[in-house]
């Protein structure tokens, strides 16, 4: 594009600008010589080196280290002095990389994300407990439960007056026992409260042949089997507000987790319920349900412009956090379906 008014055509730069859909203050300013970049010439209102170094004594000073720049400047305006504005004080953090919580907090490690694969059932468990409320205000009864994530049937559970690392341990030792847990064949997975991260729990589970992990600290969803199953214990019609007595609290529990087991159909393991995949149940269920699709396909095809409908399918992996791809495999991973 030229600089002069027209083109060797005589095309305007107004018609020019307008099919090329620039605008022409657009052109007019790339016309213009830019200067260099070092040209730049400081402002005569801007702070000198002395008293930008000044502000930022006074900023590190032991007095105002942990305040805001704002009442760091509240604070000499107080006292009689001002050494720029607040927004200044800003700016000069921000050049230093210092514009974030200036107080002198405890920083948390970075502790790796659990990673936990299960393939079948009594391969990876997940236990936790859940307050109860109980007849008066401050008063809680302890639901222990432990649960497997691949069937989402739970194992074993316990309610109890307080929370202890004995009682966890009876209740786990128990139910591997109930259950033929061989050495070597489970992981058990919680979160850090005090009966899990109990060193007595750590011994039984050494001398039982079970791993044990932990979730992060400070992250609630590192056990999210357990919490998911709590959320549906209390969501269910006739959970009460308050238990009357650790009886009741037991009474409901006994009526709740047959029909837990039984009964209800997890929309996490194909609609089934966890009795079925707990005990290889899930294959012949599966093909029952396609036998009656089918079925309904035969008699009505018009109702199913899609075909023959099929089951949902029980996942054949149960992961807790799983594993996020490298960069370099998803790209590959995309370029492979393209």
């Amino acid at each position: 594009m030229q600089a002069v008014g027209e083109n060797r055509r005589g095309a305007g730069i107004a018609s020019l600008c307008a099919a090329l859909g620039v605008p022409r203050s657009s052109f007019y300013r790339w016309q213009r010589p830019r200067p260099p970049a070092d040209s730049k010439r400081p402002s005569p209102r801007a702070l000198t080196f002395q008293e930008r170094q000044q502000v930022l004594e006074v900023l590190h000073d032991p007095r105002f280290v942990d305040l805001a720049p704002a009442e760091v400047y509240a604070t000499l305006l107080d006292e009689g002095r001002y050494l720029c504005s607040e927004r200044t004080m800003y700016r000069l953090l921000d050049e230093r990389q210092e514009v974030r919580e200036r107080r002198n907090q405890l920083r948390h490690p970075a502790h790796p994300a659990p990673e936990l694969l299960a393939t079948r059932p009594n391969e990876v468990w997940s236990w936790d407990i859940t307050k109860l409320l109980g007849p008066a205000k401050w008063t809680y009864f302890y639901l222990y439960v432990i649960l497997d994530i691949f069937s989402r049937y739970v194992v074993g559970w316990m309610v109890a007056y307080r929370q202890s690392a004995v009682l966890a341990q009876r209740l786990i030792e128990e139910t591997c026992a109930r259950q033929g847990i061989a050495s070597g064949q489970l992981t058990v997975h919680a979160d850090r409260g005090g009966p899990m991260t109990a060193k007595p729990m750590a011994l039984l589970l050494a001398d039982l042949g079970v791993a044990k992990t932990h979730s992060r600290p400070h992250v609630s969803n590192d056990n999210p089997f357990s919490e998911s199953q709590f959320k549906t214990l209390k969501y269910r019609p006739g959970f009460p507000d308050r238990f009357g007595s650790l009886e009741d609290a037991r009474a409901f529990s006994r009526a709740f987790f047959p029909w837990y087991n039984t009964e209800h159909r997890h929309s996490g393991i194909g609609l089934l319920t966890p009795h079925d995949v707990h005990h290889g149940l899930a294959p012949a269920r599966v093909i029952q349900r396609a036998t009656t699709l089918t079925a309904a396909y035969a008699a009505h095809p018009e109702r199913f412009p899609r075909g023959i409908p099929t089951p949902p399918e029980v996942p054949t992996a149960v992961w807790i956090n799983k594993p996020m791809p490298h960069p370099s495999e998803r790209v590959e991973a995309v370029l492979h379906c393209k």
